[in-house]
């Protein structure tokens, strides 16, 4: 509504004094306690979604664990990255994601995976490989 409205609905001849507005002290503990109530409502769905998406491989043929690291990525299980890792095929694979030192991220886009590695976090993602060949990671 504009303002012009406003003065034809309430005329300033008719009501000189304007009443003053006290507080509605039981209506602002009402609506702030509504107010806390509604973004937890959000979040209980949120959270019982976010933890239902994780992946669990129950028995992987094989788990690899991932280091980033600065300038270059170490497979524990090798001597150095140049070193090729056979997949088995069609059987469950579990990655196990972390970083050394700075944030990384861990990319296999011929497999169409791709998982953050955090310092101090271990992710976790798992993949089933359908035939065997050279997959190169970024």
């Amino acid at each position: 509504m504009d303002l012009g409205s406003r003065f034809m609905e309430f005329p300033p001849l008719k009501n000189p004094i304007p009443q003053r507005i006290v507080h509605g002290t039981t209506s602002e503990i009402l609506q702030t306690i509504i107010l806390c109530i509604i973004p937890i409502f959000i979040a209980i769905p949120s959270f019982a979604l976010l933890y239902s998406m994780v992946e669990v491989v129950v028995n992987p043929a094989i788990t690899i664990k991932v280091i980033g690291h600065q300038w270059y990525r170490s497979l524990p299980l090798h001597e150095e990255v140049d070193n090729r890792v056979v997949l088995p095929a069609k059987s469950p694979i579990c990655f196990i994601i972390t970083s050394a030192d700075v944030p990384h991220s861990w990319v296999v886009p011929s497999l169409g995976v791709k998982c953050d590695a955090v310092p101090g976090r271990l992710n976790q993602t798992s993949i089933s490989v359908q035939r065997e060949v050279v997959y190169y990671g970024q």
